[in-house]
């Protein structure tokens, strides 16, 4: 059985920042699942037995190789997909995590051919991952 497809799926969404008005996106590859070439701000699936808290850290020090200083809740989606033909659902849990930026390095090269910090107005907006712009008409506000 597969998260997301045969049972709703539980992810952590996060938005990197720099205290300072930049925020990290990452390019796909394609060697990711899906939307190969756009840029990202990062998630990762929930496993069983690890907490919320324990899979932003991990998810930030594997793909970013950075520390988190702040983790700030800001609230959840229901995310609805649809994956090589399958309708998917996800539970998207949404942070806005400070982290180190002088750490900050692609830390998973098969997934990412880019990292860049950008700022609310200058983030590729022609470019980007298709739920960013439902992330940000929600959270837009409490991001910077």
């Amino acid at each position: 059985m597969k998260k997301g497809e045969d049972y709703i799926g539980v992810c952590v969404v996060y938005f990197c920042h720099d205290g300072k008005g930049n925020f990290i996106m990452a390019k796909r590859s394609p060697k990711t699942r899906d939307e190969h070439g756009v840029w990202d701000i990062g998630g990762g699936g929930l496993e069983f037995g690890d907490t919320v808290e324990d899979t932003i850290k991990k998810e930030i020090k594997e793909e970013y190789c950075t520390d988190v200083q702040k983790i700030e809740f800001l609230g959840h989606r229901d995310i609805h997909r649809v994956h090589q033909g399958k309708k998917t659902h996800w539970i998207g849990l949404d942070f806005k995590v400070l982290v180190t930026p002088e750490q900050v390095k692609i830390g998973e090269p098969e997934k990412f051919e880019g990292l860049e910090w950008f700022r609310l107005e200058n983030y590729p907006k022609d470019n980007s991952h298709s739920q960013f712009p439902k992330f940000l008409s929600l959270y837009k506000d409490k991001l910077i």
